[in-house]
Formats: structure tokens, C-alpha cells, sequence
């Protein structure tokens, strides 16, 4: 039987229309393939402290989350089944910075479907270029 992950993912936009979009890196699970940040809630953890929690220790700031879910994804993988949400959010303290990742970019929603993502962030990719 695969294991279940719950995992949060940030939307983090900036003033000027953009996304922050992580690259998982060749030491990562899923290597090479594109993210928004994030990471697994904790028992006993709710998952906007996840998601904060989270984004400090990955990007080395703070974020402010809008208190509802964007886009919840279940997907299974070869070895475990993802249940992925995730949610909009802004920095309010510090400046994103990849310290477990390979690269972070910006881009516009119109551009996030030039990039290779991984399978359980596609679909709220896709709800993200879809809204205006």
C-alpha cells in the first residue's frame, strides 16, 4: 500500500503579476521538475502554519497565506500518493531565496506552461493561467 503525503503549496505573487515557480533539485524526489514551494503538514499542524512554516525554512522568508484553498489535487506517483493543496499567498517579510531548491523564478501565469512541472502541481497550474 503507497503512502499517503499531504502536502501544502504556496502561490506566492508579487506586485507585478508574477509567480514565484521553484525547481526541484537533482537531490529532490521528482528531480529537475518544477514546484511551487512548499512542503508536508505535520501531525497535529494546520495547513496555514504548515505553509508558513514551510516557506521559512525553504526560502528563508516570511509569508502572509489568503485563508482558503486554491486548487486541491490528489495524485498518485509510482511509490506514494500525493493529496496537494495549494494556496495563494504573499511575502510580507524578506526576499524568497532557493535554499533547497536549484532556482526560483518569476514568471507571468501566461508563461508557467513553458516550464516542465511536476505532475501534482499541473493542475493548479492550469487553474492559475485559466484565471484572469
Amino acid at each position: 500500500m503507497k503512502k499517503h503525503v499531504k502536502v501544502v503549496a504556496a502561490i506566492i505573487e508579487n506586485g507585478q503579476q508574477e509567480i514565484l515557480c521553484a525547481l526541484r533539485s537533482p537531490a529532490m524526489s521528482i528531480p529537475n521538475m518544477w514546484e511551487f514551494p512548499g512542503g508536508k503538514v505535520e501531525a497535529n499542524e494546520d495547513i496555514y502554519s504548515a505553509l508558513e512554516r514551510e516557506i521559512s525554512e525553504e526560502l528563508d522568508c516570511k509569508i502572509e497565506t489568503f485563508k482558503e484553498v486554491f486548487n486541491d489535487n490528489t495524485h498518485e506517483y509510482d511509490t506514494f500518493i500525493i493529496n496537494l493543496l495549494s494556496i495563494k499567498c504573499r511575502v510580507v517579510e524578506g526576499t524568497p531565496t532557493a535554499n533547497e531548491h536549484s532556482k526560483l523564478i518569476w514568471l507571468k501565469r501566461e508563461n508557467l506552461e513553458s516550464l516542465k512541472w511536476a505532475p501534482a502541481d499541473i493542475p493548479a497550474v492550469e487553474q492559475l493561467i485559466q484565471e484572469k
